[in-house]
């Protein structure tokens, strides 16, 4: 190796060992510092992670600063806005609601609550009704198809020629009940054989409330005589009690409302001994030359019923009933090509018969005619979310709970909890979820069975809630039949009896279920030691 080599090799070294130098070294934390952030990144975590539990606990700490007096009041103004709008200045119900959703957030604005506690409860009450307001849109397409497909025609016509004018009424109390009791929903009784009936009792000059009186009752009846139904499976589920044990209990008050009923239906049909037969025969000259009138075309009808045999749920029911529908349109009107095909679906059915009377009753249906009932239901639900979510039902319902000491006081006091949860939160799953919760311990302890309780729920709540302008209920009852909720409300007996009945059992005892009385001393034993 030469002189100059090693020279050159030397220099290299130095250079590289100076860059090296000079060059920054990397970061290496110390042990305290090391452990400090791995303690910084667990809070974070756990943080996060128990977030949610703190917001929630904040609210209920909120929720248990609200007094009974600041609770009523707010519900007192709510109902004061929306009783006002509907009944006394007849106002379509979206705008007095969405007055009282402002008044309970200004209010909850006021008390301290913050944007994400107010759209929270938003949330809560709107989750609650999500496949409810899928159903009434399925429901609006159903009837439109069914019109089309000449379903709903042909039992018009079946009706004209096999009912009697004088016996109308009670008949049409008893089709419906049967048909609730076998598909085990009102909703689909009303959307089907009682727009059918509602044409043929407009027809004999009834007045449309009664009429609408007589169906919805019909269907109430039939909705609480079915183990089909999602209210009585919820109301047994809530109370922990048997379906077939709750639905043997309920029976002490639906079986007295139900035969008054249909004396009272058979009363009121008395006056009309002579129907207009000239218009009768117009009508069905009408319906028989402008839609298919067979047996075939009942088909979607016994397609219910199938359905409900083998126990399918409401929404695959519905979409198969629709499409078989749309394919019997197709059938019974070969011009008809599918851009005409989904208008009938989207917008409704558009009787074009030479009867005006007949276009009018038949031109109805589509999803779009539901979304005034879903708007209203969307408002609906956003309040009951906020009343339920600031803790004001909570506020009412739990000391009024628990200062019951007898079956008569508990009873009124059940019952006028689901009226009110019907009132103010408008939803029927909620008028059997909020007071079977607050009640369900009182009424142990009061020595009466779940049972018991489990009657009041559907006496109070199920049968009230088509009753109530706002509420789910009744907003798709006077969509669907066009009638609205305060004409018809008279007439809907069964539902104004459940109630009166429930009461008679609280003071008499008569049909009241009780506990063992070894149970009950027990109960207040453990009362007595947890005070």
């Amino acid at each position: 190796m030469t002189k100059r080599s090693i020279y050159v090799r030397h220099y290299l070294a130095k250079d590289s060992y100076a860059k090296q130098k000079a060059a920054p070294k990397p970061f290496q934390p110390k042990a305290e510092t090391r452990g400090f952030r791995l303690e910084y990144l667990r809070l974070r975590f756990l943080t996060a992670l128990l977030r949610p539990l703190i917001i929630k606990e904040v609210i209920n700490m909120k929720n248990s600063k609200i007094s009974l007096r600041e609770a009523a009041i707010v519900l007192l103004v709510a109902l004061a806005i929306m009783g006002t709008g509907v009944i006394g200045l007849h106002l379509s119900p979206q705008v007095p609601v969405l007055l009282a959703i402002t008044v309970v957030i200004f209010w909850a604005k006021l008390t301290g609550f913050n944007w994400n506690e107010i759209n929270a409860g938003i949330k809560d009450g709107i989750d609650k009704g999500i496949i409810p307001i899928v159903i009434f849109i399925l429901i609006g397409a159903m009837i439109s198809t069914w019109i089309a497909a000449g379903t709903i025609p042909t039992l018009m016509v079946i009706g004209f020629k096999a009912i009697s004018a004088q016996w109308f009424l009670p008949t049409v109390f008893l089709v419906c009940s049967l048909v609730g009791a076998a598909v085990g929903s009102c909703f689909t009784v009303v959307s089907t054989v009682g727009i059918a009936f509602f044409g043929i009792g407009v027809t004999m000059n009834f007045n449309p409330a009664l009429v609408a009186g007589a169906i919805v009752a019909g269907g109430v009846f039939g909705d609480k005589s079915s183990p089909l139904s999602e209210t009585n499976n919820l109301a047994a589920a809530v109370v922990d009690t048997d379906l077939f044990d709750h639905m043997k209990t309920i029976l002490w008050s639906t079986l007295p409302a139900a035969t008054i009923s249909t004396i009272a239906f058979a009363a009121l049909g008395m006056g009309h001994n002579h129907a207009d037969m000239a218009k009768i025969n117009t009508t069905v000259a009408a319906l028989s030359s402008d839609f298919h009138i067979s047996i075939i075309s009942l088909i979607p009808i016994i397609l219910v019923f199938v359905c409900a045999g083998f126990k399918m749920a409401a929404i695959p029911t519905m979409l198969l009933n629709i499409f078989i529908s749309a394919g019997m349109m197709f059938i019974n009107t070969p011009s008809l090509n599918i851009t005409k095909a989904s208008n009938i679906i989207t917008n409704g059915f558009v009787a074009k018969t030479s009867n005006s009377e007949v276009n009018l009753l038949l031109s109805r249906g589509g999803i779009v005619s539901m979304m005034p009932t879903v708007a209203l239901i969307v408002l609906t639900l956003s309040l009951g979310g906020l009343l339920v979510h600031f803790g004001l039902i909570g506020a009412i319902m739990t000391p009024l709970a628990s200062r019951l000491n007898s079956p008569a006081k508990l009873v009124t006091a059940a019952l006028g909890a689901c009226i009110g949860v019907n009132i103010f939160v408008g939803e029927q799953f909620l008028s059997i979820i909020l007071p079977g919760r607050a009640f369900k311990k009182t009424f142990n302890n009061g020595g009466l069975a779940s049972r018991a309780l489990g009657r009041v729920l559907e006496d109070g709540g199920t049968v009230l809630n088509y009753l109530v302008p706002w509420g789910v209920g009744g907003v798709f009852i006077a969509n669907t039949l066009g009638v609205p909720t305060i004409q018809y409300l008279p007439f809907v007996f069964f539902s104004l009896l459940c109630p009166v009945f429930s009461l008679l059992s609280g003071f008499t005892g008569i049909g009241l279920k009780k506990t063992a009385t070894d149970d009950v001393e027990k109960r207040h034993s453990a009362v007595a030691t947890e005070n």
